[in-house]
């Protein structure tokens, strides 16, 4: 188990417990739990986030399974801006980013 996580000891319990909640409690806990899974997925980006630089060479797949590549242009809240080698701007998540090359392994 992770640091910091509570563990349900019974499952079934807590299952029972949210069958007996009202429309008004399960709105709330529903409230509670979608604040928490942004913040995770919050803190998820911010970490990936710090795998790049602004400079960095970066590729990233589109749908259709073509690979573009380009330069990091800024890092934003919740996604990287790449200028593309095609002239095109893209801000993308940064779990879809593969790094190239790091600015920092650049010569000169």
């Amino acid at each position: 188990m992770k640091p910091g996580s509570v563990k349900i000891v019974d499952r079934v319990s807590a299952i029972e417990a949210i069958k007996r909640l009202n429309e008004e409690d399960l709105l709330f806990l529903n409230r509670l739990i979608v604040e928490r899974l942004k913040l995770i997925s919050q803190a998820r980006a911010t970490m990936l986030m710090t795998s790049f630089t602004k400079g960095d060479r970066v590729g990233f797949r589109l749908p259709d399974g073509r690979m573009l590549k380009g330069t990091v242009l800024r890092l934003n809240k919740k996604t990287v801006s790449i200028a593309t080698d095609d002239g095109h701007q893209w801000n993308v998540a940064p779990a879809l980013l593969q790094l190239i090359q790091s600015v920092g392994d650049v010569p000169g």
